[in-house]
């Protein structure tokens, strides 16, 4: 498990998915042109998510609701939303793969745009195979999401 000061303090984890309860914690951390308004609209406009998320094929929503289906990486995932906090948070549990992952955003302005926190905690029946794959993986992909985020986050013209 994980140390929770690794953590950013003004994420808020459900009960059960904090780095301490943690097979897999990874931490991604940017600053994106634009406002925080700019970038929680384009996290909670599902409907594009395959467009510019990483290996995501389907979503079954047409909007942010309280649950959906994602087909990400081959994979099915429930989707369920544990906290929206427009344009500040945005948490969400997806369970799918035989794992159990809660996904948290953090948008904070700062000057030159938004500062962009994502973590992920994940609970899964073969941790250590989590800890010593999926590391280098996740940390790949916040980067890819993280480089998206940046470009659909510029003002529109």
């Amino acid at each position: 498990m994980y140390d929770t000061s690794q953590s950013h303090p003004d994420i808020h984890w459900p009960s059960g998915f904090s780095p301490a309860d943690a097979h897999s914690f990874h931490r991604a951390q940017a600053v994106v042109p634009g406002p925080p308004e700019r970038s929680f609209q384009v996290l909670t406009d599902v409907a594009e998510w395959p467009t510019w998320v990483p290996e995501c094929r389907e979503v079954s929503a047409m909007s942010l609701t309280q649950t959906f289906d994602v087909h990400w990486a081959g994979h099915h995932f429930e989707v369920f939303v544990g906290e929206s906090v427009p344009p500040r948070r945005i948490g969400w549990l997806g369970i799918g793969a035989g794992v159990q992952l809660y996904q948290a955003w953090l948008l904070t302005e700062v000057e030159g745009g938004t500062e962009v926190v994502v973590e992920n905690v994940v609970r899964a029946g073969v941790p250590k195979s989590l800890d010593t794959v999926s590391k280098a993986w996740a940390e790949r992909l916040h980067q890819l999401w993280l480089d998206q985020l940046a470009k659909l986050s510029e003002p529109l013209a």
